[in-house]
């Protein structure tokens, strides 16, 4: 073999010597394959790309960082976690961070059993890069949806006997633990009580309230919090920043607004907007996010609300055909007004909030314009009104349409006072609620009506109570707080037949307890410091406390809607009821009080004395 003859050679045939078969030219040999080339690097999204992998990385966690920070630091980290909160926040990404925290060796692979775990992974080491890239054999993450079922939990009790094939630490990570079966969570129970001392649980869950308090009392636990917008757009900026991406302020504040709280969520809708921005020298700005968002122009919705409050149907539905046509969907426009009542709200109830320098332009001038002229009784009819459209919205066939509807009835009730308003006005005259055998203009006693919104027409202080039972109301009152349940019994189950100082004559129901005289007796002797005589009778006496009550409150309930003014209140609000009747007249039993009794005068004799014959005395 020549040696010039390269082995890659020993594949291709000679080239052949001279005219060929047919006498054409020989042909040449083809040219060398060109060499593939590499496949490009698949892109990764930003969620993923920006994930944090560190304590330091996480934003918003402040108490979980500082609280997982000082366990590390004074070997203080518990065998089981229950991580909770909204999608996005970090749940996963936590326990990811806390496993290679337990389980890192440093960077010169140095850090070694006897030196523990660190609050700082290093990230190079070679413990720290596997459970990066999700391979290591000692750190494996369960998704509980589809594992659930009692023999995938009892594969796991069966391989935590085992101790670590490489790694200080055992980590099993259950995501969307809730997904558990009872039995599962039954299962798992004795080994998370009593877990080996190379084994840690680290769980995450949406819904903390369907796991069950044995397995939480079991846990340490961590609630994730939402994230502020703030520190939301600030993230956005710094990704951007990294991506060489321009993007406006207003623009990611849309963005950590949507986000409502998840970083997930917002650099999923960062992504978006990158994307669509491409090729543009602006890059990301508000009008392409609020395109893609299908939100309404922030001076838009202020135009809404201002034709909304001053009752202009006209400029209402033309702002509405505005916001179409540039494609916000109406439910987001009504949940965009929905919040707008809130921050007006906000500024009308605390005038400080005006000076926020996290105010955004528009609210800091028109909303803090619009909010001046406005009264917080109005603004909360505003924010009813749109809450119950939403909702009307999402079921409605024709979107558009449905809140439009809203919209014109939000413009409507512009034109109509509000509830205390329109009391204030009818109450000018000082009109008032009647008392029982009262003329209906007129007369003492203070009844309060509440109509639809509650509101008190008229009111009187009650009188206070004696000390000492001079009624049989007052007898029942001091069972009150002292003997709840002999209270009850005289409220529901007694009828009085009579009474007298020192007496009392009573039919009990059957549900009553058959000592109740000696219960109501004992009572009385301790509290007012005198014998009294308890006899049970068969005669019916006169209702029962809580009967008398009853009717006590149908009749003025009845006599309280046909009172003038409350009729009026309810003409001028169409749907409104009477829902409860409250009398400052009324006894704590909700029944008018007793007469005093009358003075007889002083008595002369002791009752017990024999009539005097006349006859006797001489003329």
């Amino acid at each position: 073999m020549p040696s010039d003859l390269l082995p890659d050679d020993l594949d291709q045939p000679p080239p052949p010597e001279g005219p060929g078969l047919f006498g054409e030219e020989p042909t040449p040999a083809a040219p060398p394959a060109a060499t593939p080339e590499a496949p490009a690097t698949p892109y990764r999204v930003l969620a993923r790309k920006y994930r944090p992998q560190t304590f330091a990385d996480l934003i918003g966690q402040e108490a979980l960082v500082r609280t997982l920070r000082n366990a590390f630091a004074q070997n203080r980290v518990a065998h089981a976690f229950m991580l909770t909160g909204v999608r996005g926040v970090g749940k996963t990404t936590t326990a990811r961070i806390i496993a290679r925290a337990l389980n890192c060796v440093g960077p010169d692979g140095q850090r070694n059993l006897s030196r523990g775990p660190t609050a700082d992974p290093c990230g190079v080491c070679p413990e720290c890069q596997a459970i990066l890239a999700d391979r290591h054999p000692d750190v494996l993450e369960l998704d509980a949806a589809s594992n659930n079922g009692v023999d995938n939990i009892r594969e796991l009790r069966e391989a935590v006997r085992y101790r670590p094939a490489r790694a200080r630490f055992k980590v099993y990570i259950l995501d969307e633990v809730h997904m558990l079966s009872t039995a599962a969570f039954n299962a798992l129970l004795k080994t998370l009580e009593e877990p080996p001392p190379q084994v840690k649980f680290l769980f995450a869950t949406t819904e903390i309230r369907k796991v069950p308090t044995t397995i939480l009392s079991r846990c340490q636990r961590f609630d994730l919090r939402r994230v502020p917008q703030e520190q939301l757009r600030a993230h956005f900026a710094r990704i951007a920043e990294a991506e060489a991406v321009p993007a406006s302020e207003e623009a990611l504040a849309m963005v950590a607004r949507a986000a409502d709280g998840s970083v997930r969520d917002g650099l999923s809708l960062l992504d978006q907007a990158i994307a669509q921005a491409a090729g543009s020298p602006e890059g990301v700005q508000a009008n392409l996010v609020r395109d893609m968002l299908g939100l309404a122009d922030r001076g838009l919705l202020f135009d809404l609300l201002e034709a909304a409050f001053q009752g202009d149907i006209a400029a209402v539905l033309a702002a509405i055909d505005r916001g179409h046509e540039r494609g916000a969907d109406p439910g987001v426009v009504l949940a965009d007004l929905l919040d707008l009542t809130h921050t007006l709200t906000r500024l009308r109830a605390v005038p400080a909030l005006r000076q926020d320098p996290s105010l955004p332009e528009a609210e800091r001038v028109r909303g803090v314009a619009l909010a001046e002229k406005l009264s917080v009784p109005v603004l909360g009819r505003a924010w009813q009104v749109l809450l119950k459209g939403i909702g009307e919205v999402a079921e409605a066939p024709d979107r558009r349409a449905a809140a439009e509807m809203v919209l014109i009835r939000l413009a409507h009730l512009a034109e109509m006072p509000t509830p205390g308003e329109l009391v204030k006005r009818l109450t000018e005259g000082g009109a008032i609620l009647p008392q029982p055998g009262a003329a209906p203009n007129g007369g003492a006693g203070g009844s309060r009506a509440m109509a639809g919104g509650g509101v008190v027409i008229a009111a009187e202080p009650a009188p206070a109570a004696p000390p000492q039972p001079r009624n049989f109301r007052e007898v029942v009152a001091l069972a009150s707080g002292r003997a709840p349940m002999l209270h009850a019994h005289l409220l529901h189950h007694t009828h009085l037949v009579s009474f007298a100082p020192g007496r009392i004559e009573l039919r009990q129901t059957e549900n009553a307890p058959r000592d109740l005289a000696a219960q109501l007796s004992r009572l009385l002797q301790e509290q007012a410091g005198t014998r009294w005589t308890i006899a049970l009778s068969n005669a019916p006496g006169e209702p029962t406390i809580a009967e008398q009550r009853s009717h006590v409150a149908g009749e003025r309930l009845e006599m309280a809607k046909a009172h003038p003014l409350v009729q009026s209140i309810l003409l001028a609000f169409p749907g409104a009821q009477v829902e409860a009747l409250r009398d400052d007249s009324l006894d704590e039993y909700g029944l008018p009080p007793l007469p005093e009794a009358e003075d007889d005068g002083p008595d002369f004799a002791p009752p017990d004395a024999e009539p005097a014959d006349l006859d006797d005395f001489d003329p």
